[in-house]
């Protein structure tokens, strides 16, 4: 059995939850303090995503990574770089798809967040920063960690836009979602039901880590 796919999708998932942890964090953070109908627009904007088709969305990352795109060419002819077709071209699909749980979770913790902790801690002529790394984002941790939790585990089960901007090669750029389909394509429902046992798996775990995360934030409201 060749656990490329597997090796590939973690890759992937990783790299693409550490990019939507710091882009998610970052625009929940600073759109919650922006006006009311700015902030709504780009609510719309920023969750539009996770709601859209995968494809049509691996269909705008075309428009907009597509080798004949400006883009693209400009990647290809200053570094030499091909944005489509590899394996990194997953991660684009992966963070857009994924960055939405984590923005919405994240902002739903920010909101939760009692503001007269930041406020006492600037009377004492504490930073901004030293406040959002020591006081918010400690308190918020909860939230925080279920959000990228989610977005890990919606950038590993992810197929439509990655197969739109990513294709299949074994090897190469396949993961356990394409290597699934191209499997149960080819009449090898055998291998196909491997690598559906390999995801229900990791599944179930990324489930168990969100519900003991929310046990431990109701734990923590109770005794708070």
């Amino acid at each position: 059995m060749d656990w490329y796919p597997l090796w590939n999708s973690l890759r992937i998932a990783l790299i693409s939850c550490a990019a939507v942890f710091f882009l998610g964090i970052f625009a929940a953070y600073y759109i919650a303090k922006l006006p009311r109908v700015l902030k709504g627009v780009l609510d719309v904007v920023l969750t539009l995503p996770m709601v859209l088709p995968p494809t049509v969305v691996g269909y705008f990352l075309l428009l907009l990574f597509g080798a004949k795109r400006p883009l693209g060419i400009f990647f290809m002819e200053h570094f030499g770089v091909k944005l489509v077709m590899n394996w990194y071209s997953a991660i684009f699909a992966s963070i857009v798809v994924a960055f939405p749980l984590m923005y919405r979770t994240a902002r739903g913790a920010f909101e939760s967040f009692d503001e007269t902790l930041a406020w006492s801690a600037q009377t004492l002529g504490l930073s901004n920063t030293w406040i959002f790394w020591r006081v918010r984002m400690p308190c918020c941790r909860q939230g925080i960690l279920a959000g990228t939790v989610l977005a890990f585990a919606r950038a590993l089960g992810e197929y439509g836009a990655t197969s739109m901007i990513a294709g299949y090669t074994p090897g190469k750029t396949a993961t356990i979602a394409t290597t699934v389909y191209q499997l149960w394509r080819t009449n090898n429902e055998a291998g196909a039901m491997q690598w559906v046992l390999v995801d229900i798996v990791i599944s179930a775990v990324v489930l168990l880590a969100v519900n003991l995360l929310e046990r431990r934030q109701k734990q923590g409201g109770k005794h708070t």
